[in-house]
């Protein structure tokens, strides 16, 4: 009984076989090649199955004449997939019972899984500019690392101060906009700031060895000093770096960007330790004269994981000369879940004499859906110089953001603060949307 189901499956596969290679018999019927068949018409074929007639197929002759080749079916004109469509059934090895296993189709389509892998990852960090943090992209894997990268952000504000009898000001304090690229031991990143007088912002090359354990700079980017000013602005939850930096950045120009070259090391099994160091261009003396160059340096440690950091920097200006102006900083960072605190103290010697001053921010970030949050922070510092000229600043202040993902941002935020050359405190409020992309 197997055997007839085996030999009817034969005939079977036989006939779709004779079916669909009589489109290249009848080509060659047009083309009067020498295969020896009567090109008059078709002969009409009797089903062997069924006894009934098919139609338009060339009746096979019972053998090739002479002096001709044996006819062999022309399979390369058969479209993709017929061939094994045509081919009989396969029946199972040892199996007794007859079961056809179907042949599989010639194009099989790739699992979930392997689309999933063939699938490129998008940047995590794709948005983030190394030259406002340069831990950015530290670890991130390399196939989630897009090779070119084009950022920018836009700032806009709106304020009233009372030092200006509550005159509402509008302005854009950011119009930034960079392209960066990351290779395997190269980045580099140039940015510019449309809004600022300064329209350069960062331009410099990076190398590292294959571990990235070893880092070398070269360009404009921040000198390491003062953990406020290497804080991204956009992870920062105020709207500017506040009084402090402000005076020793600003009005001083101890920090910042600079034209340089600098050296990091960085050792993750030693509590992630890294250590930089670098050469920068002075700045201009009151004549307008390149002072000689200012060094820098900064070492920070994290004990527990990304949880807390632990750092300590320096800066001193006119380093090879007279070195009138520099300072000693440290500060911490404390992270637990959507909790942020970060404090810093600052010593050091202006050109006005010496001077302290203290630094302190709290945030706290609450989801409120999968895509929106709430951040209140609060904020306190202080400033003292001491000397020839004495004098004191200080600022409080608290605020509410809006947060949209990572994309938007709408910050209100109320500052009561005493800066250098003020009479008297005054209060300012200022209302400030920020988008990325």
């Amino acid at each position: 009984m197997g055997g007839w189901r085996v030999d009817v499956l034969g005939r079977r596969g036989l006939l779709i076989a004779v079916l669909l290679s009589g489109p290249a018999f009848a080509e060659a019927q047009a083309s009067g090649s020498d295969a020896g068949l009567d090109t008059s018409g078709a002969v009409a074929v009797e089903d062997p199955l069924s006894g009934g007639v098919v139609d338009g197929v060339e009746a096979p002759e019972s053998g090739p004449p002479e002096g001709s080749e044996p006819l062999e079916p022309s399979q390369d004109k058969l479209p993709e997939g017929a061939l094994a469509q045509a081919l009989p059934p396969r029946i199972q090895p040892g199996d007794s019972s007859g079961a056809v296993s179907p042949v599989p189709p010639t194009g099989a389509q790739p699992s979930p899984e392997e689309k999933k892998k063939k699938k490129s990852k998008p940047g995590a960090q794709q948005e983030d500019s190394l030259g406002e943090d340069a831990t950015a992209l530290d670890d991130t894997p390399e196939d989630e690392v897009q090779t070119v990268r084009v950022f920018g952000r836009v700032y806009a504000r709106a304020n009233a101060d009372e030092r200006s009898k509550y005159q509402r000001t509008l302005s854009i304090p950011s119009a930034r906009v960079g392209v960066g690229t990351s290779l395997p031991n190269l980045e580099a990143e140039v940015s510019a700031d449309l809004a600022d007088s300064n329209i350069l912002k960062d331009a410099f090359v990076r190398l590292a060895d294959d571990d990235k354990r070893f880092r070398l700079y070269g360009g404009q980017f921040k000198a390491p000093f003062l953990q406020r000013r290497l804080e991204g602005s956009w992870s920062l939850p105020i709207q500017g770096r506040g009084l402090v930096e402000d005076y020793l950045g600003g009005t001083h120009e101890l920090g910042g960007r600079r034209m340089g070259l600098m050296g990091e090391v960085r050792l993750k099994s030693l509590w992630d330790v890294r250590v930089s160091a670098g050469v920068f261009q002075g700045s201009k003396d009151e004549l307008g004269v390149r002072t000689k160059e200012d060094m820098a340096g900064r070492v920070s440690v994290r004990p527990l994981k990304k949880m807390l950091t632990l750092g300590v920097s320096t800066y001193v200006a006119e380093a090879l000369d007279r070195a009138r102006r520099h300072a000693v900083a440290a500060d911490a960072e404390l992270k637990f879940g959507g909790l942020n605190v970060t404090g810093e103290v600052v010593t050091g010697r202006l050109p006005v004499g010496p001077f302290t001053a203290q630094l302190l921010l709290a945030s706290w970030t609450v989801p409120v859906t999968t895509e929106w949050a709430l951040q209140p922070v609060v904020g306190a510092e202080g400033l003292q110089l001491r000397g020839d000229v004495e004098g004191r600043g200080h600022s409080l202040l608290g605020g509410l953001n809006l947060l949209l993902g990572s994309r938007f941002r709408g910050q209100f935020q109320v500052e009561r603060a005493l800066r250098p050359g003020d009479e008297a405190p005054g209060l300012e409020y200022s209302l400030q949307l920020a988008t990325r992309f």
